[in-house]
C-alpha cells in the first residue's frame, strides 16, 4: 500500500535515455494548454463580430448608458451564448473537419483537446448564458431555448440545406435583439432593422467564407451558397446581402434619429463591405482570411463607435 505523502518516485532513466518527466498535474501546464487551445478552437477572437451590435443594442434602447450591471450581464449573455454555439459546432463537425484538408489541424480532429473537454466548457458556456440572461429579466430568461434552439441548431443546418448561412446570420442577429429586449423589456422596430442587417451581413461575409470549401461540400454532399450556385452567381449573391445589410443599417439610423457620427459610421462600413467584395473578387481564395476576419472585426466597432461618440458629445454640450 502507498502511504499518503509517499508515492513511488519515477524509474531511474536507461543509460542514453533523458529523465522521464512527471506527470502534468489536473491544474498544471497540460490543463492550462487545453484551456488555451479550447478558446483557440472556438476562435474566440471572433466575438468581436457579434460584440459591438450586443452592445450598440443595449445602448440604443437607452439612448445612452444604461446601468453597469445590464452591460456585464448582456457581456455574459452574448459570450456565454457564443461560446456554446462555437464549441457544439466543433463537436457536431469533428467528422468532417478530420476529412477536410483544410480543417483536420483544429485542435479536437487533431487531437489537441478532448471531447470531454469541450464538452465542459459548452455546458458551462450554456450556464453562464442561463445565469445572465436569469438575471437580465423574464423575456430574456424565456427567450434562451430559443436562442440555443437557433445558435446549436445552425452546426447541422449544411447536412440538409444551403440556407445554413442564413441561420447563421440569424444566430448573430440575435446579440443586439437580445440585448435589446434585455433593457427595454420589449421589440421594438429599430432593433429589427439592426438586427436584419447583423443577418444579411453575416450571410454575406459567411458566403465568401464557404468557397474555401466548395469541392468539399460537393464531395460529401453538404449544402452551401457556393456548392449549389457556384463561384460567380455566390459572389453575386453575397454583394446583394451586404447591399441589404447597408439599407437595413440606414433605416436603423433614420428610425434612431441619428445625426453626423453614426451616419459617418455607416459610411465607413460601406467602405468596408466593397472592400471586401474588391479583395475577393473572381473568387480570389488568398483573400479570404483578410475579408474574413480583418475587415469584418471592424464592421461592428465602427458602427458601434459612431453612436458611442454621438452619445458621448450629446451628454459634454450644454
Amino acid at each position: 500500500m502507498i502511504e499518503p505523502g509517499n508515492a513511488p518516485s519515477l524509474p531511474p532513466p536507461l543509460p542514453g535515455e533523458p529523465p522521464a518527466a512527471a506527470p502534468a498535474s489536473p491544474a498544471g501546464p497540460g490543463a492550462v494548454r487545453q484551456f488555451k487551445e479550447l478558446l483557440d478552437m472556438i476562435k474566440f477572437e471572433h466575438t468581436v463580430f457579434a460584440l459591438p451590435f450586443a452592445l450598440l443594442g443595449g445602448l440604443a434602447t437607452y439612448r445612452g448608458t444604461p446601468p453597469l450591471e445590464k452591460v456585464l450581464l448582456i457581456l455574459l449573455a452574448m459570450v456565454g451564448a457564443r461560446t456554446a454555439a462555437m464549441t457544439f459546432n466543433r463537436l457536431a463537425d469533428e467528422d468532417l473537419d478530420a476529412e477536410n484538408p483544410r480543417t483536420a489541424s483544429r485542435a479536437l480532429p487533431a487531437g489537441r483537446v478532448t471531447r470531454a473537454g469541450a464538452y465542459a466548457l459548452l455546458g458551462t458556456a450554456i450556464i453562464v448564458l442561463c445565469l445572465a440572461a436569469g438575471k437580465l429579466g423574464p423575456l430574456p430568461w424565456k427567450l434562451v431555448p430559443v436562442a440555443l434552439v437557433i445558435t446549436l441548431g445552425y452546426s447541422f443546418c449544411k447536412r440538409f440545406t444551403a440556407f445554413a448561412h442564413v441561420i447563421l446570420g440569424l444566430s448573430l442577429a440575435g446579440a443586439p435583439l437580445g440585448a435589446w429586449i434585455a433593457v427595454n423589456g420589449s421589440v421594438d422596430e429599430p432593433v429589427i432593422y439592426l438586427a436584419l442587417g447583423v443577418l444579411t451581413w453575416t450571410a454575406g461575409f459567411d458566403i465568401i467564407y464557404a468557397l474555401q470549401d466548395l469541392d468539399f461540400d460537393k464531395d460529401r454532399g453538404l449544402h452551401s451558397v457556393p456548392s449549389r450556385l457556384g463561384p460567380g452567381t455566390s459572389l453575386a449573391l453575397s454583394r446583394l446581402l451586404h447591399l441589404a445589410a447597408m439599407a437595413s443599417w440606414a433605416v436603423f439610423n433614420v428610425r434612431m434619429e441619428a445625426h453626423v457620427l453614426p451616419w459617418l459610421g455607416w459610411c465607413l462600413v460601406g467602405g468596408i463591405l466593397l472592400r471586401e467584395q474588391w479583395v475577393v473578387r473572381g473568387a480570389r481564395l488568398d483573400r479570404i482570411d483578410h475579408a474574413f476576419f480583418t475587415l469584418n472585426s471592424l464592421v461592428g466597432l465602427i458602427f458601434f463607435t459612431g453612436y458611442a461618440a454621438e452619445w458621448f458629445v450629446g451628454r459634454a454640450m450644454p
